[in-house]
């Protein structure tokens, strides 16, 4: 590809990433897709935990299993890996070394960790004043749980987010639900991304770095938004409602003869039209169902009737024929369902790219359409320690005996 196509927005920015698991690589994927150069440092051996959190796993071009975990290669694509023990002296003075030509540093230690070896922000600043350095951990760097490790899940349910998500507790399998994907920990891994971009382009104006300070727990709180301010109006706490909407009927899902959809009907005229395209246009005249306020009011009654409705079709035609109607729905698919759409497939979503161990490694692309600097993917994620020989001769001048010395003491 040729012009703006091969524009990066942050081809001019190094990331030295001390970050392993989800929450920070999120973070540093996003940076890498942007066109940074993003320097991953592993563990010598064991490298990013997520690295053997699996099966499944990247399979080779003999369709074998590889080492590479599916988890890991979510997070880390567009990354130059090198293996270093930063609780080695040596370690330590190479990742001084790197961050003096790095703008930003993440990592995820546990607090006050990384002090302990002089790689703390206070330290590092004095090595680059200009230096923007992101911390990411459970709870923050101050307060009272501030040297608990933190989890996701652990996350999601003390700030308020499975208190909102599960089916009706007066209902069977009712009670408290954590999401399908760990949602704190990639919040925080997008709202890091917004930190150090933002901070990024305060240094730009200034020439002052800073320190930012990302806490999964304060992300999953601050991304309840609306339930937040609905509490702080009322002073009541929301409950759960399943897929159903607390003000709304019918605004839900609905199992059909082979699969689920979703109606979100948003006013009696789509009610209407839902239950005369499911040959039950006197749902649409019954007082008790006439009005949205009615259909609140007699939700228990209408709902199973509405259940036996959408059961006697399939998923898609009950799509087709709502549509049609102007009845606002969708599918509630599954991922062969979402990589075979249309939509999906127009919008380029699934990237295909070559891999080390001979195969190809099929993976998500960003999300991010921009004009003229897109995201790039120039690079899979890569194995353990691929590119240490590569930055440490490029990045600190060092010889080839220099690095075997350091990879015989063990410190790569």
């Amino acid at each position: 590809m040729a012009g703006s196509s091969l524009k990066k927005a942050l081809g001019h920015i190094r990331v030295l990433d001390l970050t392993r698991v989800l929450a920070g690589p999120w973070c540093a994927q996003n940076l890498a897709d942007l066109g940074a150069d993003v320097i991953k440092v592993e563990r010598p051996g064991a490298g990013d935990d997520t690295r053997h959190w699996g099966p499944p796993y990247l399979k080779d071009a003999q369709g074998h299993d590889t080492s590479e975990a599916a988890y890991y290669l979510a997070a880390n694509r567009g990354k130059r890996s090198i293996t270093l023990d930063i609780a080695s002296p040596e370690g330590q003075d190479i990742v001084r070394q790197l961050a003096r030509q790095s703008d930003v540093v993440l990592e995820n230690y546990k607090v006050g960790q990384l002090k302990k070896y002089g790689l703390d922000y206070e330290s590092l600043k004095r090595e680059k004043p200009d230096l923007i350095y992101c911390s990411i951990t459970g709870f923050g760097q101050n307060g009272p749980y501030a040297q608990r490790a933190g989890y996701d899940f652990i996350i999601q349910g003390m700030g308020g987010f499975m208190s909102i998500t599960g089916e009706r507790d007066d209902l069977p399998g009712g009670g408290p639900q954590k999401a399908g994907v760990a949602i704190a920990d990639l919040m925080t891994g997008m709202y890091a991304t917004i930190g150090v971009m933002a901070a990024l382009a305060h240094r730009d104006r200034t020439g002052e770095g800073q320190y930012i300070d990302m806490a999964l727990l304060d992300v999953q709180v601050a991304m309840l938004a609306n339930m937040n301010t609905n509490y702080l109006a009322s002073g009541n706490p929301p409950k759960r409602w399943g897929n159903a909407h607390p003000n709304i009927v019918p605004y839900q899902t609905f199992a059909t003869s082979d699969g689920h959809i979703i109606v979100a009907v948003g006013n009696d005229g789509q009610y209407r039209r839902f239950v005369e395209a499911g040959e039950r246009p006197e749902l649409a005249i019954d007082e008790r169902f006439a009005t949205n306020p009615m259909r609140v009011r007699h939700r228990d009654t209408l709902v199973p009737i509405l259940a036996e409705m959408v059961k006697t079709r399939t998923k898609q035609q009950w799509i087709d024929a709502l549509e049609a109607a102007g009845v606002p729905c969708g599918p509630i698919n599954n991922l062969d369902e979402v990589f075979d759409n249309p939509q999906v497939q127009a919008r380029a979503m699934r990237v295909d790219l070559p891999h080390p161990t001979g195969g190809d490694v099929m993976l998500v692309g960003s999300p991010i359409k921009m004009s003229e600097t897109p995201p790039r993917y120039d690079m899979p994620p890569p194995m353990l320690g691929q590119h240490t020989q590569e930055v440490l001769a490029e990045m600190l001048g060092q010889s080839t005996e220099q690095i075997a010395a350091l990879r015989e003491k063990g410190v790569i």
